[in-house]
This record gives structure tokens, sequence and C-alpha cells, in this order.
């Protein structure tokens, strides 16, 4: 009983956090670990929850992949970022790079954690998510929207960012949303093209979690609870949390709680 409700527990937060720009993989792993779970399986774990949000996404935005996908016939190299397919172009270029440096990451992230545990592990994840909360902070500051379509400078820039995010602590949507701020795009066509990215690289995550090591340090029913409370909480709570995203300061919230776990990991390894 006590399992199935740390996985309901940790599904809510995956739900709930994965919309807005505060890292639910860090917030997920350090969850975990201040109920003594490994690091490492705490690290997968939270990688391994992203595929309910995934198929949250999918279900949301489904007539927005409807679209992009009705693009595939008329898609033309030489035409690839015009205004009828740049939204299909972006989604595939974007995709590619993350699947190449987001395994990377993670071949890199398994070396960190097995090298870092306790205090410092958590320490880690606060100087990540105080990182992402400075790029936040930039991105608010200095955002004007002059851009109309992505290009391929957007569709390379997010999808590296995006494949960066397999650190726990480091917020996709806080990166990817702050970079298309950057970039020149509004509000509400940065979290749509972040949100609808997401979706293969959620999905990619759990797969990729499931092939190397399986879901260590949990059973599959307990595994089932938590996947199933992340993508039914996603799923309720994207519209809601995305307005709030709007009116919010979240960088506040990043830069708060990556201090309190870098002071917290500090006294931990004390």
């Amino acid at each position: 009983m006590v399992e199935w409700l740390v996985a309901a527990v940790v599904g809510l937060v995956q739900g709930l956090l994965e919309w807005i720009p505060v890292s639910s993989e860090g917030s997920v792993a350090l969850a975990l670990t201040a109920l003594d779970a490994d690091p490492s399986a705490a690290t997968q774990f939270a990688l391994f929850l992203h595929a309910g949000t995934g198929v949250a996404a999918t279900v949301y935005y489904r007539d927005v992949l409807a679209e992009v996908l009705a693009d595939v016939p008329a898609w033309n190299p030489s035409t690839a970022f015009d205004s009828e397919t740049a939204d299909l172009t972006f989604f595939a270029l974007a995709t590619a790079v993350s699947v190449v440096v987001g395994f990377s990451g993670y071949l890199a992230l398994e070396e960190l954690v097995s090298a870092v545990a306790g205090g410092a592990f958590v320490a880690l994840i606060g100087a990540l998510l105080l990182g992402t909360g400075v790029l936040m902070r930039t991105a608010e500051s200095r955002a004007r929207a002059t851009r109309g379509q992505p290009d391929l400078i957007d569709a390379v820039l997010v999808g590296a960012l995006q494949g960066v995010a397999v650190l726990p602590g480091v917020s996709r949507s806080g990166t990817t949303v702050s970079a298309l701020l950057l970039r020149g795009h509004e509000g509400g066509d940065s979290l749509r093209l972040s949100f609808v990215l997401s979706i293969p690289a959620a999905f990619g995550a759990g797969l990729l979690v499931v092939l190397d090591d399986g879901l260590p340090a949990i059973d599959p029913a307990t595994a089932a609870v938590a996947l199933v409370v992340s993508g039914v909480v996603g799923y309720l709570t994207v519209d809601a949390l995305t307005r709030v995203v709007e009116r919010v300061a979240f960088w506040k919230v990043c830069v708060g709680f990556g201090a309190l776990a870098v002071i917290g990991g500090g006294l931990l390894i004390i």
C-alpha cells in the first residue's frame, strides 16, 4: 500500500509539473531520493514517468498533430520552412536533434549519477534548477515577439535544449519555451511548439529506460499506477496550467526550489 501511495504521489507531481517551467523530472527524483530511493533508480523512474504525460499531450494536442501529419504529402526539402510545412519540419528536425543530444546526455547521466549520491545528488539537481531559473528570467526580460514560423535555427537550438533536459533539474519546458521567446516567438506559439515537441521525447524517454535497465526498485503494477496518475492528472491540468504560466513568474519558483535543494544537499553532505 505504501509503495502504491508513493507511486500515486510521484505520478501526481509529474502530471502537475510537466506543463510549467519547473523540472518535473528533477522534482520527482528529489521526492524519491528524499524517501531513500537510490539516486540512479530515482532518476530512471522520473524519466519513465514522462511517458504518462506524453499520452496526455497527445490527446490534448490531437488536432494540432492531425494538422501537422496532414502536411506530410506537401513536404519538400526546398520549401521545408515555408509557412505550410514549417511546423512539420520544425518538429521532425528538432526531434532528430533531441534524440542525438538526449541519448548522449542519458549515457553521461548514468555515469554522473553513479559518481554522486545522497546530498551531492540533491545539490546537483538544485544547481541545475538555479540555472534553468536564470535562463527563464533572461527570456522574460529580453523577449520580443518578432517572428512567425519556426526556422532551421529554432529547430536545432530547441531540439538540443530538449535533449539536454534529460538531466534532472533542467526544465524541458522552461528551457525550450525560453529559447523560443528569445528567438522572437509569441508566448502562445512558444508553448504550442514546446509541448507538441515533447510528445516523441516523452515516449522516447520512457522507452529508453525500459530497454536499458527496466524499472529498478519498483514492480510493474506500482509503475502502472504512477504512469496512469501522471497521464490523467497531466491531461486534466494542461489547459489550466498553461494559462497560469502566462501570468506567474515561474523563474522565481525554479530559483527558490534550486536554492533549497542546494542548501539541503549541502547539509546532507556535511
